[in-house]
């Protein structure tokens, strides 16, 4: 099976709006209702402070050794914890962390904020390299 991947979630978010000091953000309520869940093996869940998406919805990140990462918002911490998690499943099954388009949640296919690649080896790991 697949390597362990992480997924991070913004608890800062605040969907464009600054909630009361005794509330929850909405970010933080969407971290509660996923640790809540069983999380699917070789998936690890993480809070983050900030992902600089503030006014687009609950926002994430899904990482993985030798995979491409994504950022998605838009994200409603009421309704989406479950397709979050299938999602999260999808793209660690996939060995790079692409998941074929039509296999993707559509929430996925819409709101994707960044796709950043995996790290580049160091000069030293390409042919032809010195060292």
């Amino acid at each position: 099976m697949s390597a362990t991947v992480e997924l991070l979630i913004c608890v800062k978010c605040r969907k464009g709006t600054e909630p009361p000091a005794d509330e929850r953000r909405p970010g933080q309520r969407l971290f509660d209702e996923i640790a809540a869940r069983e999380i699917p093996e070789g998936i690890t869940v993480s809070a983050v402070e900030c992902l600089q998406n503030c006014d687009a919805g609950c926002t994430v990140a899904m990482r993985g050794d030798g995979r491409w990462t994504y950022v998605y918002g838009g994200i409603d911490e009421d309704s989406q914890a479950g397709m979050l998690l299938e999602g999260t499943a999808l793209y660690r099954a996939a060995p790079d962390g692409l998941i074929p388009w039509r296999s993707r949640p559509e929430h996925f296919k819409r709101n994707c904020v960044a796709r950043i690649p995996p790290p580049t080896p160091s000069p030293s790991q390409h042919k032809g390299g010195s060292e």
